[in-house]
């Protein structure tokens, strides 16, 4: 390991903020690192984060503090807590995908309490996590955000400073939309491959090298080819969350988003059949179902 090079707390050590983690960790930084699940605290200990009893004590400890978080309440509440240690200047990280007006509030309550937060969230799946291929669409305050490069580099392959405070979770929508709508497609095409006799496999590899290959089908799609969906890198539970966020958001701009929109029902049936706690590759699952697709020898295996 390289000579320390500072401080950062992380709080949420799920699939992306533990890849955080663990990334700065090797890159040389002290990280402090809570969850309110413990079995992620001690896992993550091993890997070489210092685990903190509490939001607090990692406040305490972190002049930067990155958040990873699952939903808009498990937000306010680290708000809440960072608000009542009452330490000096802290530069919080949000890093996951919400509502703007959650995303605003929370900024809102730090900057009263002398507080600098910034609006990053992030491009890339868990597995692109575990190799630092992410970018980060970064907004607010520009001055932390030029200091706090060399903390994106030890996670992130790029960093983009996108202006005013909330632009890095409006491009995140937009980018999010894409995932949704080419994580579809990818297991539309796969399943019209198999129907038609092909092996899932070469589907992969000639898509692959044609003129419809995309980022997420070369992500997603190794997963459609085994038919294993287990190891998620974005849970369909939570990625119902993104869509959410991204349907509202779009809808109170009176932006219409019919490709978009067509995709909600399959991964609502990913949901209801068995899926929530697996990959949204797992769409090519609910797709097979509906072919009437039985593929020889293919015991699926379903994570919850």
């Amino acid at each position: 390991m390289s000579k320390q090079k500072g401080v950062v707390g992380v709080v949420g050590l799920g699939i992306m903020g533990g890849a955080f983690a663990r990334s700065l960790v090797a890159a040389g930084w002290r990280v402090v690192g809570y969850d309110i699940d413990a079995k992620r605290r001690r896992a993550l200990a091993r890997a070489g984060v210092e685990s903190a009893a509490d939001a607090r004590e990692v406040a305490r400890k972190a002049p930067a503090i990155i958040t990873s978080l699952p939903h808009p309440d498990a937000l306010a509440a680290t708000v809440d807590t960072i608000v009542a240690a009452q330490v000096k200047r802290r530069v919080i990280v949000e890093a996951s995908t919400f509502a703007l007006d959650d995303k605003l509030s929370a900024e809102r309550r730090l900057r009263q309490a002398g507080h600098v937060m910034l609006d990053c969230p992030v491009s890339g799946t868990g597995s692109q996590a575990k190799v630092k291929d992410l970018v980060i669409y970064a907004s607010g305050d520009a001055k932390s955000i030029a200091r706090l490069r060399p903390l994106f580099a030890a996670f992130s392959r790029a960093v983009h400073d996108l202006g005013q405070f909330g632009n890095g979770s409006r491009m995140k929508y937009v980018a999010n939309l894409l995932v949704a709508i080419h994580n579809v497609a990818s297991a539309e095409a796969m399943v019209l491959g198999i129907k038609a006799g092909l092996d899932p496999r070469v589907v992969f590899d000639m898509v692959r090298t044609g003129a419809g290959n995309s980022r997420v089908f070369e992500l997603r799609a190794p997963m459609m080819v085994k038919d294993r969906y287990g190891d998620a890198t974005m849970k369909v539970k939570i990625w119902q969350k993104d869509m959410a966020v991204i349907g509202d958001y779009a809808q109170s701009l009176g932006c219409p988003t019919p490709l978009f929109s067509a995709t909600l029902p399959l991964y609502a049936a990913a949901m209801a059949t068995g899926h929530a706690a697996e990959d949204t590759a797992s769409v090519c699952a609910v797709l097979e179902a509906m072919a009437g697709v039985r593929r020889r020898g293919a015991g699926r295996r379903r994570a919850g």
